[in-house]
């Protein structure tokens, strides 16, 4: 959603009162910061400061990165997975979903993608992802 994003995508928003592309990024960050806390057994629902596109889509990986790490990590997790999983990471997930429909309005649509014949690689994150291997029309 975010790799090839056109010029002034950071302010494109559906309606006045809707999120634009940057607050969705950097919301997403701190969703994924709450996880990671949960997933450490602590709350602390604390949204940062917006700052520039690159600084949030940066921050935004960062925080992905600690995510991953930590659910790949031995530690057991200090809540239950599926409130973890039906919370802050569904919440992200559909966050993905509204930045893939700005890129419509935007200029730049995606193709749609078939993510579970995708290639994952644990610890592979931000935009240098694996070409799609199977793209829908």
């Amino acid at each position: 959603m975010l790799r090839g994003a056109p010029p002034g995508f950071a302010d494109v928003r559906l309606s006045p009162d809707s999120r634009s592309a940057l607050e969705i990024v950097a919301h997403i960050a701190d969703v994924l910061t709450w996880a990671t806390l949960l997933a450490d057994g602590r709350q602390g629902w604390k949204p940062q400061a917006r700052e520039s596109w690159e600084a949030e889509t940066q921050r935004c990986f960062a925080e992905l990165a600690k995510l991953d790490a930590r659910l790949a990590s031995e530690v057991p997790l200090a809540c239950e997975p599926e409130r973890l999983f039906q919370g802050p990471i569904a919440d992200a997930l559909a966050h993905i979903g509204q930045l893939a429909l700005l890129r419509r309005p935007a200029g730049a649509p995606i193709r749609g993608e078939n993510y579970f014949a995708a290639e994952i690689v644990a610890g592979t994150i931000g935009t240098e992802q694996a070409k799609a291997r199977f793209e829908f029309d």
